[in-house]
């Protein structure tokens, strides 16, 4: 039987890790390979793409942006940057209109400089952030330069103080820091109340699916769609091998020479296929039916080394 090799897009409910989700899928296929493409915090829901088998070895590979609905809650500034923390200062928000918040958003799109919240993954001297504050440590993390595509106010509710919000933002934008940010801006504070993403890569919520229920039985038989990779990697250029012997060449982990394999394809657009590889360093190398063998780069006298290889000889 053939593994499976591909990923799962899970709809993340609400209070559940990313790991608790990953654990469920290991049981419901009954393989141990599979890994989550990044975390989602507990609250948080929505969008999470898991790889399942070696499709773990393709998620350094993933590209792309990843897009979220929220509510920012004005008045209050919390020591988490949502609703999970401690109210630490608290301040009426201000009348305004969705006009002038809208041009006050304008400070926040395009790239612009973060300080991630005090409770969060970053490293700090070998020790997590998060792990530090709640030991109660003084300390101050250094702003990183991230990237907001769009940032769009969906509605504004003056008596609740609530900001609903359509951000698409670069890998490593923390919505919570945007949030206090926001609500710094217009001075009364602000945190993130809800969160919801809505695209993670090439992933959309089209492509999710529920997480199994627990089950007393496993694996089980219905299991989620697993979804070919291949349409998750347009972004990389592909090379077809076309011959057994390059195939059995590539999985034995020897380079394949580019010029060679345009002589035998003895194509007139031998320009325009160069082109196409070049533009990206990176290679995904197909076989028959394009089933990915691996990924490679192509170095500077135009071999791909392999980089991943799938289904290696020796």
């Amino acid at each position: 039987m053939e593994k499976p090799f591909g990923f799962v897009v899970i709809d993340k409910p609400y209070g559940l890790t990313s790991h608790d989700c990953v654990n469920r899928l290991r049981k419901v296929f009954g393989i141990k390979k599979i890994g989550h493409t990044g975390t989602l915090d507990p609250a948080v829901t929505g969008v999470l793409p898991i790889a399942i088998g070696d499709a773990t070895r393709l998620i350094s590979y993933l590209q792309g942006s990843k897009a979220y609905t929220g509510i920012i809650q004005l008045g209050a500034t919390t020591n988490t940057d949502d609703m999970q923390g401690e109210v630490i200062r608290s301040k009426v928000w201000p009348l305004i209109t969705e006009n002038a918040i809208n041009s006050l958003l304008e400070n926040f799109r395009g790239e612009i400089s973060q300080k991630p919240p005090i409770f969060s993954s970053v490293h700090i001297k070998g020790e997590r952030a998060y792990k530090k504050a709640r030991k109660g440590e003084k300390f101050d993390l250094v702003p990183k330069k991230v990237t907001i595509n769009k940032l769009n106010l969906i509605s504004w509710s003056q008596n609740k103080g609530e900001l609903l919000v359509d951000v698409d933002c670069s890998t490593g934008t923390y919505i919570r820091s945007l949030a206090r940010d926001i609500g710094d801006k217009i001075g009364c504070g602000g945190y993130l109340k809800s969160l919801r993403r809505t695209k993670a890569y090439n992933f959309n919520e089209n492509d999710s699916v529920i997480l199994p229920e627990k089950s007393d039985f496993y694996p089980v038989k219905d299991k989620p769609k697993v979804l070919n990779p291949n349409i998750f990697f347009k972004h990389l250029s592909s090379f077809k091998l076309i011959s057994e012997e390059e195939i059995i060449s590539w999985r034995s982990g020897r380079k394949i020479n580019f010029h060679n394999h345009i002589k035998r394809l003895n194509i007139a657009k031998k320009n325009e296929v160069e082109d196409s590889i070049i533009d990206n360093k990176n290679i995904l190398v197909l076989g028959e039916k394009n089933k990915i063998l691996g990924i490679g780069n192509l170095d500077e006298v135009f071999e791909i080394k392999p980089k991943v290889v799938f289904n290696a000889i020796g």
